[in-house]
């Protein structure tokens, strides 16, 4: 198993409010990790399998993005009913760990969803008082009639995607056409491929700009290697998307797929009440590329 980088920061690196960043245009940017895929293995995650078989485990997260002004979430997780249903237990309800470092659901905002999978767009029923922000290419293939085949409908839960139609009749959804700048200081950028309006979150930072690209990658490896994950709607866009993914990112340093648990060997981390959170605002060790593209030694 791979060997996770100690915790080294304390809890108050999150919960002291005096050091969140006051511009309206820079943030905090922390990854909540409620669960993990331990069975996974490397042939689980190409279509294209010319590599050694091993384990290969898969974090699941979800982001959320700070300042004094705001608070942005990024996905919402998947239901703990779901992750039952699905065979993918998690360590606890991602919305009852938000609430364990001090976010209640009732007081968020804003919400990206960078795709409607149903690991990412779990929980929004939950979320009452939320605008949704997601990429109308996304919803037109979740409502569309791409869904009567099982193999494109597999990714998705009609729960969610009922929701999130219902919460757009109630007005609280925005739909984004494409790259665009969102709130202060945060733009949203669509990488087709894995889905069709997958979108990631470029986030300006006290370190520079980072790229929560979700899983536009979901590994390192998908994007050094250029191999796509095995759910996958169209493999010369998400090739396309790998290029575009290291222009908006600027570096591996700076780019954060959206399942690799090397995210948690490479930056600085805390445990509050029990939830781990890994500060992707701070500077990474060097970033070792050839380590980073390993399938073998997770």
């Amino acid at each position: 198993m791979m060997e996770v980088k100690v915790i080294s920061l304390p809890e108050t690196a999150f919960l002291d409010s005096t050091t969140i960043p006051r511009e309206d245009d820079v943030y905090e940017v922390w990854a909540l990790c409620y669960g993990s895929g331990q069975n996974q293995r490397v042939h689980d995650n190409f279509i294209r399998r010319d590599m050694h078989d091993g384990p290969m485990p898969l974090d699941y997260f979800l982001w959320v993005v700070r300042n004094a002004n705001r608070t942005i979430l990024v996905d919402t997780g998947m239901r703990p009913e779901a992750s039952v249903q699905r065979g993918r237990p998690i360590d606890f309800d991602p919305v009852e760990g938000l609430e364990r470092i001090g976010i209640v659901a009732d007081s968020v905002s804003d919400i990206v969803i960078t795709h409607l999978h149903w690991d990412h767009a779990g929980n929004i029923h939950r979320f009452a008082n939320a605008r949704l922000h997601l990429q109308e290419t996304e919803i037109a293939f979740a409502t569309g009639r791409c869904m009567c085949d099982a193999l494109h409908r597999y990714p998705f839960d009609v729960e969610d995607v009922v929701t999130v139609v219902r919460k757009t009749y109630a007005d609280r959804v925005t739909f984004h056409c494409g790259d665009g700048d969102f709130l202060p200081g945060t733009s949203l950028h669509v990488f087709p491929g894995h889905s069709p309006g997958v979108q990631g979150v470029r986030v300006n930072t006290a370190r520079g700009p980072i790229l929560l690209a979700s899983d536009a990658a979901h590994y390192f490896a998908n994007v050094l290697h250029r191999k796509p994950f095995i759910v996958t709607v169209d493999t010369r866009d998400t090739l396309a998307s790998y290029t575009k993914l290291m222009k908006v990112a600027g570096g591996m340093d700076r780019l954060v797929p959206g399942h690799d648990p090397k995210i948690r060997r490479y930056y600085p981390a805390c445990i509050v009440n029990g939830v781990e959170l890994i500060a992707l605002h701070e500077t990474p060790d060097p970033i070792d590329l050839a380590e980073l593209g390993r399938f073998d030694d997770f």
